[in-house]
């Protein structure tokens, strides 16, 4: 699976942007898809996640209520709408593949995205 994100770029606090991740393959809707962000001198954190389904979706605290995560099997596409942006979601966006299972733990995910700059200024 090969995974392309796209839609980042730079906001004013309280803006707006949706991401994109476009898959490769034909079993897209069997792999739980998740968002990952990693701020400049951080570690990597989960985001969001998304069953393969769309039925089932994970939030970071930090998030909720702020960002949805969505799919569109037909299009092998997940997004990721984020509303209310604070300069402390400005980090490097990833999407991220799991064959197995929901969840927030990056082990859990088989592929990656190559990333996508959100840039929130204050």
């Amino acid at each position: 699976v090969q995974l392309q994100a796209s839609g980042g770029g730079l906001v004013q606090a309280g803006g707006s942007l949706r991401l994109s991740c476009a898959a490769s393959g034909r079993t897209f809707s069997t792999f739980v898809m998740g968002w990952f962000r990693q701020a400049p001198g951080k570690e990597r954190e989960f985001v969001a996640a998304i069953s393969g389904s769309g039925i089932t979706t994970y939030y970071q605290t930090s998030v909720k209520g702020r960002f949805t995560i969505s799919r569109v099997n037909a299009k092998n596409t997940v997004y990721l709408q984020m509303n209310s942006l604070k300069p402390e979601d400005t980090a490097v966006y990833y999407c991220a593949a799991a064959r197995s299972r929901i969840g927030t733990a990056q082990a859990l995910y088989d592929y990656w995205g190559q990333g996508t700059q959100v840039t929130v200024s204050s």
